[in-house]
């Protein structure tokens, strides 16, 4: 069942989305060469909690195998749920950093993907384009209209371009509770209800270099391209209203600076 939101409850996913940002933007300049993912993670803790919040993914999922870091980090190949670890980030990776925050019961969820260094230009054009699926998403988006419409916009841009679109991970509603109804797929499949006002969705589209097909390594979490090529992975949580959307987890202050 798709949950919507009133105004205090989108207030209360607007502040925790604000937060997230000023953590990513914190956070962004220590993917360096040399850093374990793990040190990445232990910042991640500190820095939640001395702002007032619980990390939204530690320990989420299943009792008997649950996400133990407080952030989800995918280097390369691995295309979403990275668990965090000695593995150290070198100049040329492509990093997907893909977090969020539980202040006071309001979740917000953000992904981006890094680019380490010195990337070879195939690594920054997939990312390049991913980011471009991102906003196109985003931008078809309206009340009224169908959910899968973001899939369509999402695939085609990245079909153009030669990629394959991950089909059996996708977006979600998210406010409330990590993951929510409705899912927002990348490829347009499954239900396809009516956007409306009040409905908060997380836009995340997760492209290969290579195929859309995917492989889940034995620790039940690492997802990775089943070709071994690159991913690159983008989102952002969105509010919707009667006349406009809110993309409450884009870095107003990012946005001061580069204008």
């Amino acid at each position: 069942m798709i949950r919507l939101k009133n105004e205090r409850q989108i207030a209360g996913i607007r502040e925790s989305c604000r937060l997230l940002c000023a953590m990513f933007r914190e956070m962004i300049p220590l993917v360096k060469p040399g850093v374990e993912t793990l040190e990445i993670d232990r910042w991640v803790r500190n820095w939640i909690g001395k702002a007032g919040g619980k990390p939204a993914f530690f320990n989420y999922g299943p009792r008997d195998n649950p996400f133990p870091g407080a952030i989800c980090i995918s280097v390369n190949e691995e295309v979403i749920h990275g668990i965090p670890g000695r593995r150290k980030i070198k100049s040329g990776d492509l990093v997907s950093l893909d977090c969020g925050i539980d202040l006071g019961g309001f979740i917000s969820d953000k992904s981006c993907t890094v680019e380490v260094g010195s990337v070879s230009p195939e690594a920054h054009t997939l990312n390049v384009v991913t980011r471009e699926c991102l906003y196109r998403g985003i931008a078809a988006v309206k009340a009224g209209d169908r959910l899968l419409q973001i899939a369509r916009a999402v695939q085609g841009h990245a079909l153009t371009h030669g990629y394959g679109v991950v089909r059996q991970f996708c977006g979600h509603g998210v406010g409330l509770a990590v993951h929510e109804d409705p899912q927002v797929p990348n490829v347009p499949h499954g239900p396809n209800p009516r956007m409306s006002a009040g409905m908060v969705i997380a836009i995340e589209p997760m492209i290969n270099q290579g195929t859309g097909d995917v492989d889940i390594l034995d620790d039940g979490w690492t997802v990775v391209t089943a070709d071994r090529r690159l991913s690159s992975h983008w989102e952002h949580t969105i509010a919707i209203f009667a006349d406009h959307i809110e993309v409450l987890t884009e870095d107003q202050e990012e946005g001061k600076k580069e204008n």
